[in-house]
């Protein structure tokens, strides 16, 4: 829209329902130059494994945590305790909570009931409802951005579980 000012030259006016950031540009000859369409770029591979981490958390949060637990599971370690709840509900845990059961492992080395089998120290029902516990809890907070860190400082992501569980 022209719009006339005390100094009777003209001043285009764009009004905020005309304005668009792709506006094509007048040559005053006919001819318009729009913008280009730029072609995606490639992530670099930082971006990549934040995607990654970005897809696996939103995934992770799909998981169900099971509500009915039908049998007790013996154990003589957290990881192996871990393997089973995988094996018996056909589902994976999360990274963190595969990390921390290892670290919970690790911690029992050098202590006086090291080679007790675990489910002796522990119950059994209740060593599984914490790690369901904490599991709901890194599907509903965990930062991609966390996950993403972590990965970069384990390139073989040697705890993630496969997300779609063999048959």
């Amino acid at each position: 829209m022209k719009r006339a000012t005390l100094w009777s030259d003209e001043v285009d006016v764009i009004s905020s329902d005309e304005s668009s950031s792709e506006a094509e540009v007048d040559n005053n000859d006919g001819t318009s130059d729009s913008p280009t369409e730029q072609p995606p770029q490639e992530l670099s591979p930082q971006g990549m494994l934040m995607k990654k981490a970005e897809l696996y958390q939103e995934h992770m949060k799909e998981v169900p945590i099971p509500v009915q637990r039908g049998s007790i599971i013996p154990f003589t370690s957290w990881m192996g305790l871990g393997r089973s709840i995988k094996q018996l509900y056909g589902q994976p845990l999360h990274y963190l909570i595969n990390i921390l059961l290892k670290q919970w492992d690790q911690l029992r080395c050098g202590s006086e009931d090291e080679d007790m089998p675990l489910d002796i120290i522990v119950h059994p029902c209740k060593a599984e409802t914490t790690i369901w516990l904490i599991e709901e809890a890194h599907q509903c907070t965990t930062s991609s951005h966390h996950i993403a860190k972590l990965w970069q400082s384990d390139p073989m992501h040697a705890f993630v579980d496969p997300i779609f569980p063999e048959l």
